[in-house]
């Protein structure tokens, strides 16, 4: 076991279900509990990016003296009574619980079972500030990209675990909350102790990067989401690289496979499936002078994990005429608010779109574009070692 944490045990459990997750763990280990060493249960997914930035995420974990427990949560009709199952008796002793997404089903059922006084919520992204606002508000918990949609029978059957979820995540005389965010919190529900994400240990364990002179994109799930158009947002990617001169877009782990071909296709950007959370593929570098953005988690974590370093991160508002007929009507206001409360970022007024060009498509403007390779950031021997002087 590593000597920078103390010997892992059952009175501190985390369960993380994204890799996002399971970084912003360390971080709060590293930043408010150094030397305790965590019980840490991977709710795995299906998804296979998704799985494979999760397991080198655990490596890290492993590196940092956490016990890592990896659960096949999904495997089947009878994962889910299997994994409670096996899990009950570790819930019941744990003293804290800390957990990546009070939205999730999986989490919000765990959470009727344990009987730990002390619950730390992390960063799951943007969807942190909408959980802060509905706890405060003392609404039901409903995704942002959800709301003002009609509850269907999965939520009916399951609104009982989530009332009782969220009577949980409330602190009371023998209950204390605390949220670990990187994310801005305009409203701060009432005895809740909010503490700030600094991505210390991020700085620490990587880098500084190597900065190259041009620019690089950060992919976003909008589209698979159903909240962005898939061919608006192809032209606002091709208007955008094109006018900063972009040159790679760093895939989220959620964008389909297909879409991604297209854009390589129409775009001709070089398309990276990250084997980490971008905050350490951009910390270990390289990463481009600019980082251009969409409204996504990284316009509020990516400052924070170059800190220090010369990169400059530019993120594109998203236009009112890119969203689906079934985007929530909360949306726009949601997507303008992660933009709008971003601290060292500079803010691009969505660019008008050209059509972006297609193979073989003699009337696009620069004529056909070769198709760019799919790559995926190859493992590093220093990855876990100590920073670079």
């Amino acid at each position: 076991m590593s000597p920078r944490a103390g010997n892992a045990g059952p009175h501190t459990l985390a369960f993380v279900e994204s890799p996002v997750q399971l970084l912003n763990v360390l971080e709060w280990a590293h930043a408010h509990a150094p030397g305790v060493g965590l019980t840490l249960v991977v709710l795995s997914p299906v998804d296979p990016m998704t799985r494979g930035q999760l397991r080198r995420m655990s490596d890290l974990a492993r590196d940092e003296g956490h016990q890592v427990r990896w659960e096949e949560a999904r495997g089947g009709p009878l994962a889910p009574f299997q994994t409670i199952g096996g899990l009950s008796g570790l819930l019941r002793r744990a003293r804290r619980v800390v957990l990546g997404d009070p939205f999730s089903r999986y989490v919000q059922l765990l959470l009727t079972i344990t009987r730990a006084r002390d619950l730390v919520v992390v960063d799951d992204g943007t969807a942190t500030m909408e959980f802060v606002g509905q706890l405060a508000r003392g609404e039901r918990l409903v995704r942002w990209h959800r709301k003002g949609g009609r509850p269907g029978p999965r939520d009916v059957v399951f609104a009982p675990v989530s009332a009782a979820a969220r009577r949980r995540l409330t602190p009371g005389e023998r209950r204390h909350i605390e949220i670990f965010s990187s994310m801005p919190m305009e409203e701060t529900p009432a005895g809740v102790t909010v503490r700030a994400n600094t991505f210390a240990w991020t700085r620490t364990r990587f880098g500084p990067p190597r900065i190259t002179k041009g620019a690089d994109m950060v992919g976003t799930s909008l589209v698979e989401t159903g909240v962005v158009d898939d061919g608006r947002y192809l032209e606002a990617v091709h208007a955008l690289a094109t006018a900063h001169g972009a040159t790679r877009y760093f895939a989220h782990r959620r964008e389909s496979t297909d879409k991604l071909h297209r854009l390589a296709a129409a775009t001709g950007l070089e398309i990276v499936r990250p084997e980490l959370p971008l905050e350490l593929i951009a910390r270990r570098g390289p990463i481009g002078r600019t980082v251009l953005s969409f409204p996504s988690t990284v316009v509020h974590t990516l400052p924070l994990a170059l800190s220090g370093t010369e990169v400059r991160v530019a993120v594109c508002d998203i236009d009112p005429a890119w969203l689906t007929e079934n985007a929530s009507p909360r949306a726009q206001g949601f997507l303008s608010g992660v933009t709008g409360t971003a601290r060292g970022v500079h803010r691009l007024s969505p660019t008008a779109p050209t059509p972006a060009p297609t193979p073989g498509n003699p009337t696009s403007p620069s004529g056909p574009t070769a198709p760019a390779p799919f790559t995926a950031t190859p493992p590093s021997a220093g990855l876990v070692g100590p920073a670079a002087s």
